[in-house]
């Protein structure tokens, strides 16, 4: 062989070890600096709480702060969308969702895929989604009174969502398929406001989260027909579960995650994949989230993978039937 071609084939070799080498080296050595957590909603909200939580946690482990940087936009499209273009270093983290990785990625014409263009590094887990009447709607003392009200009057009920495309949208339009019943979509821009509309009798049902109505329900000014909860809530054992009442195909969570950009390292994956599960697994963590109805995950990243490649095929179908538009 001549030796120009040997110098060749050497020079090779030598880039490919060092694409292997490089990355491995930098896995050993991280983190050496601060980390970014990005919460792609306004501050106050689930992500922006969840976020701060775990950034306190980590920061322990890992010996380095980790700033919390809320970047709101676009239902989480901004956010997210940033760290799947920052470097695949483990420097820059995302609080990830539902709403962000599935259901947006078909609402709204956004610039990443939710499964190619991101490391899903873990899962949180989430609260689920009531049903819940408010002042307005006193005869429907149970599910299968509403089911017969709503029957009776096609789309003369209305239900009130924290948005397009939100869980509660969706796990409503599921429900309108199952129960063969017509209602009418209300979409709020968020939780409260919706919340606040439901007690106050403007809008007779929304479908929002236990952490968002439980205070009302506590208050018995509202009153919970059914969650997607796999279980009774323990601290609202008095709410019944969808698959309880029928329903088994409405039991979901609006879940949360942690990803980073594509292509991360699979050492610094294994252990931010460890670090955070034993966060969620805390004493006070757990805790601080029952009232929420919590439902809390226990994944590794391949099983975490394969949640959210699942919960892609479930809902991605029923958001773009429900013809809910964040353009």
């Amino acid at each position: 062989m001549k030796s120009g071609s040997c110098k060749v084939i050497a020079l090779a070799l030598a880039v490919l070890l060092s694409a292997i080498v490089v990355p491995a080296a930098q896995a050993q050595s991280w983190p050496s600096r601060p980390l970014k957590f990005v919460a792609p909603f306004t501050p106050g909200g689930s992500t922006d709480n969840l976020s701060r939580l775990l950034a306190q946690k980590l920061s322990v482990v890992y010996k380095q702060s980790i700033v919390v940087e809320n970047r709101p936009g676009a239902g989480g499209a901004v956010g997210s969308d940033l760290v799947a273009k920052a470097a695949p270093d483990g420097y820059t983290l995302l609080l990830s969702t539902l709403a962000t990785h599935v259901i947006a990625p078909v609402i709204q014409k956004t610039p990443y895929d939710g499964l190619r263009d991101f490391t899903h590094i873990a899962l949180l887990g989430g609260p689920p989604t009531t049903l819940t009447v408010g002042p307005g709607l006193a005869e429907a003392k149970d599910l299968k009174s509403f089911i017969a009200l709503a029957k009776a009057k096609p789309n003369a009920i209305a239900y009130g969502t924290p948005g397009n495309g939100t869980h509660g949208h969706l796990v409503a339009e599921l429900f309108k398929q199952l129960a063969g019943i017509e209602i009418s979509h209300v979409a709020y821009k968020g939780g409260m406001p919706a919340v606040t509309d439901l007690v106050a009798g403007h809008v007779p049902v929304g479908a929002l989260t236990v952490a968002s109505v439980g205070p009302h329900v506590r208050a018995g000014k509202v009153r919970v027909l059914a969650s997607t909860a796999a279980r009774r809530i323990p601290d609202f054992p008095e709410i019944p579960t969808f698959a309880e009442l029928g329903y088994p195909e409405l039991t979901s969570i609006t879940w949360f995650g942690v990803a980073g950009p594509a292509n991360l390292p699979a050492a610094i994956v294994d252990s931010l994949n460890r670090e955070i599960r034993k966060a969620m697994q805390a004493a006070d963590v757990r805790d601080r989230l029952r009232a929420e109805g919590f439902e809390f995950a226990d994944l590794d990243p391949a099983q975490t993978l394969e949640y959210v490649r699942s919960e892609t095929r479930r809902w991605q179908p029923i958001a773009k039937a429900s013809s809910a538009r964040n353009d």
